[in-house]
């Protein structure tokens, strides 16, 4: 693991001091990457829920049925096999 250096106003810091004194995390360093675990995941959410609207604008429907799935099967083997030869 590496080390960063930050600067934060007193009241942050004293914060961050209070929550690791009431327990809920053991080290300042554990209360930071959990900030930053978080902030990963609602943005990688962001991006989904941005992806699934644009796809759900992008045009008409698809019904998803077995037959759906098995013409995607078999038009995945075919260009594998144009790959290999």
């Amino acid at each position: 693991m590496t080390s960063l250096n930050i600067s934060l106003p007193r009241a942050m810091k004293e914060y961050i001091e209070t929550q690791v004194q009431k327990g809920a995390f053991s080290t300042p360093s554990e209360y930071m990457r959990t900030l930053v675990r978080e902030d990963q995941k609602h943005r990688q959410e962001q991006k989904l829920e941005a992806l699934l609207l644009e796809s759900l604008e992008s045009g008409e429907p698809v019904d998803i049925t077995p037959e759906f799935w098995e013409q995607r099967r078999q038009a995945l083997i075919s260009r594998m096999q144009a790959r290999q030869q």
